[in-house]
């Protein structure tokens, strides 16, 4: 499994290696390059499914069939 994943902000391309949480899912996401907030595409749970070079750990562990799932679960109150 990896931790560390590269996002890409889709408005100016801007790249940042971070370090993913290895229990939950990441919603938002502030470029460091234009300060856009990142936000996952409506088929994914998380900023580094959607942006990211390598998919978050649930994701990694469960499938990435299952990230729209995690995410509807995230979303539950």
């Amino acid at each position: 499994m990896l931790f560390v994943s590269t996002l890409t902000c889709p408005r100016c391309g801007h790249r940042s290696t971070e370090t993913m949480p290895t229990d939950a899912c990441l919603f938002y996401f502030q470029c460091k390059g234009c300060g856009a907030v990142l936000r996952p595409k409506p088929s994914d749970c998380c900023v580094f499914c959607s942006y990211g070079d390598v998919p978050c750990p649930p994701t990694q562990e469960a499938g990435r069939e299952n990230c729209s799932l995690a995410r509807g679960a995230a979303d539950a109150p």
